[in-house]
């Protein structure tokens, strides 16, 4: 069995406890000594009960009387004492992922208290720097190696050799890469930022999404179709973000869809984003995995970067929403509920 930490109020409660048995004690020692009552005037039984009814009548009740009221009011007192540290706890656990700038507020805490909630939002702002310093060098890095790489497409270009066309598919593949990373780091720094959010109308966001979209999907052999289920519906959020979020779902689906298939893009009224594949679906436990960053499906192409849904899952934590799933159907959807 697992040793329970120490408990402050149980602490203080035995501790008052124990002073209150010892005070009684120490009352009823006064008492006989004050009556100068000894054990050997006690030896009768008269004697015994006299002294035993003059202590319970004197000593006993009235102590009872004031212990009861005083116990009651010391145990209220302490829970009142401790109600701002539940407070706090529950203001921690109510923090989500999503939240940044979490520190514990301590202008109601007790002086004695303070020192450690200090120390714990000192913590808080160095991990916090320390993730605001990741995600800023992923975003310097992805940002200064787009240039060379656009460089090295633009020889390539020029080049008619067999290997360049397999060189200029392994540099756009770092090049998406490369977006993608930019994208995760630009969605963290405006959540860290509490940048201002767009009146996002979705039926407008996915049509300039599909026509964007859709010269790269005909290229690629397949067909592209938007279609809608429900009224116009608009959420709060970044546009940008959102776009990106539907064109990785499109491109994921692009990629499982056989030649000569169809992408399915539905608008439903929830508000939410359907994205329907011809390809074997991807189940629960494989959106589970997906999601983490660097996982990719069995069934994904080697082209894809690995991060695509992972940041479609970010996005849809910033706004709010889900990435869902419904592999009966092929489909992804993008849930704003």
């Amino acid at each position: 069995m697992a040793h329970q930490p120490p408990s402050i109020f149980h602490s203080l409660a035995r501790g008052l406890a124990v002073v209150g048995l010892g005070g009684t004690v120490f009352l009823l020692v006064a008492v006989l000594i004050e009556y100068r009552i000894s054990f050997a005037e006690m030896a009768t039984a008269d004697a015994l009960e006299a002294a035993l009814h003059e202590m319970a009548e004197h000593v006993l009740l009235p102590v009872v009387a004031l212990v009861m009221p005083m116990t009651g009011a010391a145990l209220f007192v302490m829970r009142r004492a401790f109600r701002p540290l539940t407070n706090a706890t529950d203001q921690l656990n109510a923090i989500t992922e999503r939240d940044r700038n979490i520190r514990i507020d301590d202008r109601k805490l007790p002086t004695e208290i303070r020192p450690f909630t200090v120390a714990v939002n000192t913590l808080l702002g160095r991990l916090e720097q320390s993730a605001l310093h990741q995600e800023a060098f992923a975003a310097d890095v992805a940002h200064e190696l787009r240039t060379p790489l656009a460089a090295m497409m633009l020889e390539l270009d020029g080049m008619t050799d067999p290997a360049a066309a397999r060189l200029k598919g392994d540099v756009a593949a770092m090049r998406r890469l490369i977006d993608q990373l930019m994208l995760l780091a630009q969605v963290d720094a405006q959540e860290a930022a509490a940048t201002a959010t767009d009146h996002v109308d979705l039926a407008e966001l996915a049509t300039d999404v599909v026509a964007r979209c859709a010269p790269g999907v005909i290229n690629a052999g397949r067909m592209i179709e938007l279609a809608s289920e429900a009224a116009p519906a608009f959420v709060r959020g970044r546009r940008e973000a959102i776009a990106a979020a539907l064109r990785n779902l499109i491109d994921n689906a692009v990629r499982v869809t056989p030649i000569g298939g169809t992408v399915h893009v539905v608008l439903e009224g929830a508000p939410a984003i359907r994205v329907i594949d011809g390809g074997p679906g991807v189940s629960h436990e494989q959106l589970t995995q997906l999601i983490q960053r660097n996982r990719r499906a069995d069934h994904a192409s080697p082209d894809g970067a690995g991060l695509g849904l992972a940041i479609v899952d970010r996005i849809m934590q910033v706004h709010g929403g889900v990435i869902r799933t419904e592999p009966e159907n092929s489909a992804l959807i993008l849930d704003f509920g």
